[in-house]
């Protein structure tokens, strides 16, 4: 092996008395003879070397040990464009024996072991020449171990320098050279050997430092990898270009010696020195050395941190960055650049503490077609899209889900329901115990239609305790808004948009309606396919499961559909069927817009990003409602214009009755829950009665409300 030693020359610096100089390196020799004749396996004495040589000893290769591999899983959106590269720090590269250039086997073969092609896995010459160094150095300056060797211990050994194991690394050494070609051996040996910055093997190595497919090495490049192999941590290129620079033209020298290359070929690659790319412009000709390998996204973080964790759920962190896994998303380019600019354009008026997510589904097969997490990835790093650390509260967009519940209860969109300026729960004593509806609007009585389309607070309270808070809450974890679950007991404030969701979620159980009562579970993976090829997951095609009746589905989407033509999101309103629901909590603090169309479905958040502030008046059908019709005229803009079908025909409340309960009647039947009911403010966009619902701090703990409440309120 060819290498300069720091501590050769501190050793030569030192100086010592005469006797005890002599003493020391008779001793030193004795003892490098020693060590190098029977750790370099037993080559000093001719019957014993000749024995491993020649003879045919008993007994067989040992099992391989596990091949290392760090490939890389690469993920691709919709159209098949690059979007993240997901690995950890080392990398393989599978290549093939036919994929190995001449010349990097010439230079390895200079480097380190020169009588490969000569000897039968262990060579004396390479071992007296070892010891004569080192003898010289005044330590172990060379070990003698042939290519052969090495890969033997990479493959099957341990890394320990105990004489059993060097004597037994000779042995199989020899074992193998009956067994395998001198190619394969050094195919073997260039397949897994280490070359620094977490390349392993010379695939691997030629795209981390050259960026290019190991057959396209030139000579210089092919140098600087063979220089690179003693010490590829010191002597990488990234960690000490001088000393890389040094081992490239040494090996370079070297195969001159060898004649594995004329002198002028050997001058013309010396000429184009080492240059790391991140450097800037080269001065001249040189063998530029790229930056590490990317990985993380490219574009769009905040989709790719979302199918990141999916993926992780479902494969853990060894298959994705080491797998080499190839996933294909869903994510639609076009449709991403139209949901970014529909934020952007709402934003731009807003200091940077202001944000807007938007979550895109096809509800046909649940898979997410563009998201847009908030204003900056880089800022914090939190997908909004998906709930953030918290989820935020959704509002009168909660009041669909209430609405489902009551139709497969026996309700018809035309059933009244009370709706006074102030509801005051049944048997609730004590303070927080009225709920009001948005600039103090009173309707005595409206139909569920009605109540829907100017969102009337009262009324969609009154309907909850009459069905019971446990049906809301089944009926929304049922369309797919995970956060709520059956399990808790809930107050009416559930009703009203007090609990927290992601705008992922609500896209996703509003494609329920669209996709006429039946759910898909949402998804950012289309396809996941192996390192060989097989497909191991395709969203493809799924039939997904029926949560609705497409009776309730449809009065449901015919309903909201009346909030967009003449309710609180006429700002959604874009000249082709569409349904949807506005939603606006207390103060302002967040304003949603969820709907959907019979092709895709999306949700619109807008709040403040670290804290529970005012948005100053902005309500969820203003600019969520704005921003969700922007980018559904554009995004639908190619698309054939599909109606719903016709609302069915609904149970009726004595049909039901004789059917028997149609959910699980977990805590307070009526559900006034330990949170106790919210209460709704002023707060509409324009004139119509959006509700604003109260943010509570906790689920126990108590606000202070004094202006609508007298004292405190418990929420």
């Amino acid at each position: 092996m060819l290498a300069r030693s720091t501590s050769e020359k501190l050793h030569r610096g030192r100086r010592s008395p005469l006797a005890w100089r002599v003493l020391r390196r008779g001793s030193k020799a004795l003892t490098i003879l020693v060590i190098a004749g029977v750790l370099v396996p037993l080559v000093s004495g001719g019957v014993a070397l000749g024995t491993l040589l020649f003879v045919r000893l008993p007994g067989s290769l040992p099992e391989k040990k596990p091949v290392f591999e760090a490939l890389p899983s690469t993920v691709y959106d919709a159209a098949g464009n690059k979007l993240a590269v997901f690995s950890d720090f080392d990398l393989t590269v599978p290549m093939t024996q036919p994929d190995v250039p001449e010349v990097l086997k010439l230079a390895v073969v200079a480097a380190e072991d020169q009588r490969f092609y000569e000897h039968h896995g262990v060579d004396p010459q390479g071992v007296a020449r070892a010891a004569w160094v080192s003898y010289q150095g005044g330590e172990i300056l060379q070990g003698g171990s042939t290519i052969t060797q090495q890969y033997i211990k990479n493959a099957y050994l341990n890394f320990d320098v105990k004489f059993s194991r060097k004597l037994r690394e000779a042995i199989l050494a020899t074992q193998l050279e009956r067994q395998m070609t001198k190619d394969e051996i050094l195919f073997n040996y260039l397949n897994t050997i280490y070359f620094g910055s977490g390349a392993y093997g010379a695939g691997a190595a030629a795209q981390s430092y050259f960026s290019k497919p190991v057959s396209q090495l030139n000579l210089s490049e092919a140098a600087t990898l063979a220089g690179v192999i003693p010490s590829p941590t010191a002597w990488s290129p990234r960690v000490s270009l001088e000393d890389a620079e040094f081992r490239r033209q040494l090996v370079l020298d070297t195969m001159v010696q060898v004649g594995f290359v004329s002198k002028a070929e050997a001058d013309a690659a010396k000429a184009l020195p080492l240059w790391l790319v991140t450097d800037g412009a080269p001065p001249g000709p040189v063998t530029a050395v790229s930056p590490a390998p990317e990985k993380g996204a490219f574009s769009n973080p905040y989709f790719v941190d979302y199918v990141q964790e999916e993926l992780l759920q479902k494969y853990g962190a060894e298959t994705l960055y080491r797998g080499g896994l190839r996933i294909d998303t869903s994510l639609d380019p076009t449709m991403q650049q139209l949901a970014q600019t529909a934020v952007s354009d709402r934003l731009a008026s807003y200091d940077p503490s202001v944000e807007m997510a938007m979550a895109v589904v096809d509800p046909r097969n649940g898979l997410v077609k563009a998201m847009v997490g908030g204003r900056d990835y880089n800022v914090s790093q939190v997908n909004l899209a998906t709930g953030g650390s918290l989820g935020m509260q959704p509002g009168s967009s909660m009041k669909s889900f209430t609405l489902a519940a009551a139709f497969e209860r026996g309700y018809r969109p035309e059933s009244s329901v009370p709706a006074p300026a102030i509801y005051t729960v049944p048997g609730c004593d004590g303070e927080g115990c009225q709920i009001k509806n948005s600039e103090g609007s009173g309707y005595g009585s409206a139909s569920l239609r009605v109540a829907t389309s100017s969102s009337i607070n009262t009324a969609y309270a009154s309907l909850a305790y009459e069905i019971g808070v446990p049906a809301v809450a089944e009926m929304s974890h049922r369309l797919g808004v995970r956060s709520i679950t059956p399990d808790r007991d809930y107050g009416l404030s559930l009703t009203l948009g007090a609990y927290e969701v992601s705008a992922l979620d609500m896209a996703s159980a509003y494609g329920a309606f669209a996709n006429k009562g039946i759910r898909q579970n949402v998804t950012g993976v289309v396809r996941v396919t192996d390192k060989t090829g097989q497909v191991i997951e395709d969203n493809s095609s799924r039939p997904g499961t029926r949560v609705l009746s497409e009776a309730v589905a449809s009065n449901v989407t015919d309903v909201l559909k009346g909030v967009i033509t003449g309710g609180t999101g006429r700002n959604a309103n874009i000249g082709r069927p569409a349904a949807g629901k506005t939603g606006t909590t207390d103060d302002y603090h967040d304003a949603w817009f969820v709907g959907f169309t019979p092709q895709l479905s999306a949700a619109v958040w807008m709040g403040h990003r670290d804290e529970v502030r005012s948005l100053g008046g902005v309500s969820g059908g203003s600019h969520p409602a704005t921003a969700w019709g922007q980018f559904m005229r554009q995004a639908l803009n190619d698309q054939p214009v599909i109606d719903f079908p016709p609302p069915g025909q609904l149970a009726s409340a004595a049909d039901v009755a004789a059917a028997g309960p149609a959910t699980p009647s977990a805590g307070n039947s009526k559900g006034v829950g330990q949170d106790g009911p919210a209460r709704s403010t002023d707060g509409g966009f324009g004139k119509a009665n959006e509700d604003v619902t109260l943010r509570p701090g906790s689920q126990d703990q108590l606000a202070e409300t004094p202006n609508d409440c007298g004292g405190p309120c418990r929420l």
